[in-house]
């Protein structure tokens, strides 16, 4: 069988990018999509491996694994993930503020924090956004994530207050945000243990490799021009933290906790890993 693998098509998963156009991806099917996009796909039994939002998880512990070793997080700012707002946020209280619509854990942490950190009740929307016009007329504020949000980082609209959400949960908690985890369908797992630890082994190499590959790998991204070298070299491997350790399974069981006593997931799930 030929296994199905969502790819998260972000800069914040370049090493994995680059060792699927190099050689990684053989015999493997390959989605590559936003992670709210992942995230229905593999919900939907259409991908059996995926990078997916951390909050996917929660809603689906029945359905599916965690694999080990490998996440999309930060400890502290991670420039990737940005509230973007006309007015501070201690004044947002009940306005609208859009949400982006390849978003998911995002959605759930930025609602943690205004609740938490700004006693704000916003009523929220999710809609397609660009940087181009990051906050509409009829919008207070807009979460912004992936690449899109990183462009943000670097080139500030004027008059614009910019949060960078991983910053204001470590001050919230001291603990690191994870955004994005690879999970597998339980079925596949149990079905086909060869083929998972294939998959699972060839994500995990592409990220231990990542010094070996980074010049080349930057290389490649660098034609369109909407970002520097030194600004991507900065920003993978340093702001986004991609090993799933205790330190950061403890800031996602921690997520997992506030998303479910603010009412945002059912109930905070047992994480179970894949044995691969």
């Amino acid at each position: 069988m030929v296994p199905r693998l969502g790819h998260i098509a972000f800069l914040n998963v370049l090493p994995l990018t680059y060792a699927l156009a190099h050689g990684a991806a053989k015999g493997l099917d390959i989605l590559r999509a936003t992670p709210a996009q992942l995230n229905g796909r593999l919900e939907a039994r259409h991908l059996d491996v995926s990078g997916v939002s951390s909050i996917t998880y929660a809603r689906h512990a029945d359905d599916l694994l965690i694999l080990p070793d490998v996440c999309i997080a930060s400890d502290g700012d991670v420039r990737s993930v940005l509230l973007v707002s006309r007015v501070p946020a201690e004044q947002i209280g009940n306005a609208r503020v859009l949400l982006s619509d390849k978003s998911a854990s995002s959605h759930a942490l930025l609602k943690i924090i205004l609740r938490r950190a700004y006693d704000a009740a916003p009523t929220y929307e999710t809609r397609a956004l660009t940087p181009s016009d990051p906050v509409p007329e009829d919008a207070a504020a807009a979460l912004f994530i992936g690449d899109d949000a990183l462009e943000l980082y670097h080139n500030p609209p004027a008059g614009i207050c910019i949060y960078d959400l991983a910053r204001e949960w470590k001050q919230l908690t001291g603990a690191r945000m994870v955004f994005g985890i690879w999970a597998a369908a339980r079925g596949f797992a149990e079905a086909h243990p060869d083929a998972l630890r294939m998959v699972h082994g060839r994500i995990v190499r592409a990220f231990r490799d990542w010094d070996a590959v980074k010049a080349a790998a930057i290389t490649e991204v660098l034609e369109d021009g909407r970002f520097t070298r030194a600004q991507l070299t900065e920003y993978l491997g340093r702001a986004v933290v991609w090993q799933l350790d205790e330190a950061t399974l403890a800031g996602l069981r921690l997520f997992y906790r506030c998303a479910a006593e603010d009412g945002l997931i059912a109930h905070e799930p047992a994480i179970e890993m894949a044995h691969v």
